[in-house]
């Protein structure tokens, strides 16, 4: 017994050099480990988050007064205040609804269609509650900034229909607007939905926004009908000087619109910070000189719907498409939607006052396609993972009619119900007499 103790000692000795010598190879295996897995929690990010918050608040001036005072310098100026009014009522109904509800429907579940009631009321968000989707910023930023893009979507259609429809009409519309379209098209897109689950590309709103707000208001204006004396004497708009206002904030908001579609201070948020100038730039160019080249001059209006063409070209392709693919795609919409305000709207005859489809709806269309081919690698973009061009151009033209359907459908119940409760149309002497007056009992100008 005594000749075995030393033979123990050893034994003990060694298992703990060994012990020793596993725990010290062992300890950066798992320090490793550790932060890995915390730097894989979701943590607030300051910087996120305060681009979100900036995002947000550039929507908002994209919306009001941007798109208000683009709207309103289109008009006569007898209707001035009443587009100011609907677009600015109409963004304030919107963003209510979409805490009340909205939010909840659009992304608190996975329905093919919709979420479900899990957030209703903004239920279970809390300061110090992460985005889902975007687990660097609080939930509420979240909420925030996309209650702008469905506010700005319905506010988006007044355009179309405007000068001769009544007020209460657009608003019982819109919530029903809200409700059955804007809410399943963006769950379906960005909520995880059906055409999320076919791959559909969509950045920043092809499809949720332009495709679905520009087919709304083409549903709407030929159910509205068309202005007295359209067709037949001159409708000009009363203010190019605010048009082009209008058409500049809506530029410059539009950065929050594409860029904040990134979630992040990122380098895909500069990818469609950069886009969205060149895109821009690049369809304004091209709509004045295809302009120039059909009328023999180059306008003002031209140049800043050309703008407003190239904004919502990019927009579904802002994080996807590289620089040099953004520029053709500006350059395309230009003179594309140029056709869709002129000679499209000619062979459609419909009185759309703000041409909401000729530039929404094709530069929509034309976006969300092109994002498919400009989205290649190649072609200088970003790659989605295993990307094929033949098969994801075929998800981004289902994607368009999908989009096209549903809304058509949607849109022109609504308007029949609102034209059941309260008559879509104003009288004839009101509209002569001009929406400012008769609708709000107030004039934008002193006579």
């Amino acid at each position: 017994m005594k000749k075995s103790l030393p033979a123990i000692s050893l034994g003990l000795g060694l298992m703990a050099a060994a012990t020793s010598a596993f725990a010290q190879e062992a300890a950066p295996a798992a320090a490793a480990v550790v932060e890995a897995a915390a730097q894989a929690a979701p943590a607030l990010d300051s910087g996120d988050t305060a681009w979100m918050l900036t995002s947000t608040m550039l929507v908002i001036l994209m919306t009001i007064p941007g798109l208000a005072l683009f709207y309103g310098g289109l008009v006569r100026s007898k209707n001035m205040l009443s587009v100011l009014a609907q677009v600015f009522v109409v963004f304030s109904l919107i963003t209510v609804l979409w805490a009340i509800y909205g939010f909840s429907l659009t992304f608190g579940g996975e329905g093919k269609f919709y979420g479900n009631f899990s957030k209703l009321f903004l239920s279970g968000i809390t300061p110090d509650t992460l985005s889902a989707s975007l687990s660097t910023i609080p939930e509420y930023v979240f909420v925030a900034f996309q209650s702008t893009f469905a506010a700005i979507t319905t506010a988006l259609i007044v355009g179309a229909f405007a000068e001769r429809i009544k007020f209460s009409a657009v608003m019982i519309f819109s919530v029903l607007w809200f409700t059955f379209s804007y809410i399943p098209m963006a769950h379906m897109v960005w909520g995880g939905g059906l055409l999320a689950e076919d791959g559909a590309l969509d950045f920043a709103g092809g499809t949720v926004v332009h495709i679905n707000a520009a087919v709304a208001g083409l549903v709407g204006a030929y159910m509205v009908g068309k202005r007295i004396g359209f067709g037949k004497e001159a409708l000009p708009p009363h203010s190019l000087t605010l048009t082009m206002v209008g058409a500049s904030l809506l530029w410059v908001g539009w950065f929050g619109f594409n860029a904040g579609s990134a979630g992040a201070a990122n380098g895909t948020a500069g990818l469609a910070f950069i886009n969205t100038i060149l895109a821009t730039g690049a369809a304004a160019v091209a709509w004045i000189v295809a302009e120039g080249l059909h009328k023999g001059k180059a306008s003002m209006l031209g140049a800043a719907s050309g703008a407003v063409a190239g904004l919502v070209t990019i927009t579904p392709a802002a994080g996807f498409v590289g620089p040099m693919g953004s520029i053709v795609m500006g350059l395309i919409a230009g003179p594309l939607c140029l056709w869709g305000v002129s000679g499209l709207k000619r062979m459609l005859k419909v009185d759309d006052v703000c041409d909401v489809f000729g530039v929404h709806g094709i530069g929509g269309i034309l976006g969300a396609i092109l994002t498919g081919v400009f989205c290649a690698a190649g072609l200088g973009g970003v790659e989605p993972e295993g990307y094929n061009m033949a098969a994801q151009v075929w998800v981004q033209f289902k994607s368009v009619i999908v989009t096209i359907v549903w809304c058509g459908v949607v849109s022109f119940i609504c308007f029949k119900v609102a034209d059941i409760l309260v008559g879509l149309r104003v009288s004839e002497d009101a509209e002569r007499e001009g929406l400012d007056i008769t609708s709000h009992g107030e004039s934008a100008y002193n006579r």
